[in-house]
């Protein structure tokens, strides 16, 4: 089996943070999403991949590499415009070649993995097997209409009146059956190839189309809400770890990691909270639920609740509660609260 990952698109709801940085790129603990992602597909014993990549496509290839760190053999295929998921699988028809292969929305955020679910599609092998689960408000989503057994019978696209409350994830797994269903679609109304189209088009003709319930943490990180929210579940899982130099004058509680190179000065940290390698926190308070990143400079600030992205110098003044903070030079997305001298829209 192969892996697809998607990581092109221009992150309209994440702007202008999404300016600064490749969606797919946001930290989430300590860890590029896209980093995330490709770490589920290594796990599932896939060793080959390719990223579908847009306009960001040199910060994600300078930022994820060949993939040898994380197991893996990576290509990466280039997509002009955002033109639908099913002509990413057009565009990748020589790399997928006739191997079933896993889709995987590069933005999409599986805590507990996609192993098992692998394991079950290659146990048997239907043309495609989906990822749902039940959501409060299915008009937002993909919706599966299923059957008894699990069978995918139809699929709507943010229905206004769904037929059911299991929406679709962004991970997918097909056999070649699927080259035929895409190459057969036509655009739809808004101009694009969809994937669901594709799926549809199996199940009119009787492909077997399957369905498996996701029980795990998941969330899509479209929205800055989003990000946060999956930023606070993924550093509950932190244990405490001192790898920099902690000062006596300073007090950490709670689980807290600092990792190699970091400087903490005269400051508290409640945890969960990441201090990134190489920064510097002086006279600040951090936390909870707060990750800064790699080669930052914080004095006196004041952060809860926040994302602060490498490379970021604030001195003097700064609050934050529930904000993606940017260097300068980029943009920050202020949450509840944000003043000091952060460039904030």
């Amino acid at each position: 089996m192969k892996a697809l990952v998607l990581a092109g698109g221009s992150a309209t709801r994440l702007r202008p943070f999404s300016h600064a940085i490749a969606k797919q790129l946001v930290p989430i603990a300590g860890k590029p999403v896209l980093e995330h992602v490709l770490r589920d597909v290594a796990a599932t014993g896939v060793t080959d991949a390719a990223v579908i990549v847009g306009d960001t496509g040199p910060q994600i290839v300078k930022a994820i590499g060949d993939g040898s760190d994380l197991g893996l053999n990576i290509g990466y295929i280039r997509q002009e415009k955002p033109l639908g998921l099913a002509h990413c699988v057009r565009l990748a028809r020589r790399f997928l070649g006739d191997d079933d292969f896993v889709l995987y929305l590069g933005d999409n955020m599986l805590r507990d993995g996609i192993a098992g679910l692998a394991r079950r599609f290659r146990a048997a092998r239907p043309a495609a097997q989906l990822l749902v689960r039940r959501v409060p408000d299915p008009r937002e989503f993909g919706v599966a209409e299923l059957g008894e057994d699990g069978a995918v019978l139809g699929l709507e696209e943010k229905p206004a009146r769904p037929r059911g409350d299991r929406a679709v994830l962004g991970v997918y797994f097909f056999t070649a059956a699927v080259h035929e269903a895409v190459a057969a679609i036509r655009p739809s109304a808004r101009g694009e190839l969809e994937i669901t189209d594709a799926i549809q088009w199996l199940i009119a003709r009787g492909a077997p189309v399957r369905a498996v319930e996701y029980e795990g943490y998941w969330r899509d990180i479209g929205r800055p809400e989003d990000v946060l929210a999956c930023s606070r579940r993924y550093l509950a899982d932190l244990r405490p770890r001192v790898a920099g130099d902690v000062d006596a004058a300073s007090e950490l509680t709670g689980p807290v990691v600092v990792e190699p190179g970091a400087r903490v000065r005269g400051s508290r940290i409640v945890g969960p909270a990441l201090v990134g390698a190489d920064s510097l926190l002086d006279g600040c308070r951090i936390g909870p639920h707060v990750a800064v990143g790699r080669g930052c400079v914080l004095r006196g600030a004041r952060v809860r609740d926040s994302i602060v992205l490498d490379g970021t110098v604030r001195i003097g003044g700064l609050a934050l509660d529930g904000a993606l903070l940017a260097p300068v030079a980029a943009h920050s997305i202020p949450g509840r609260a944000a003043t000091g001298r952060d460039s904030r829209i």
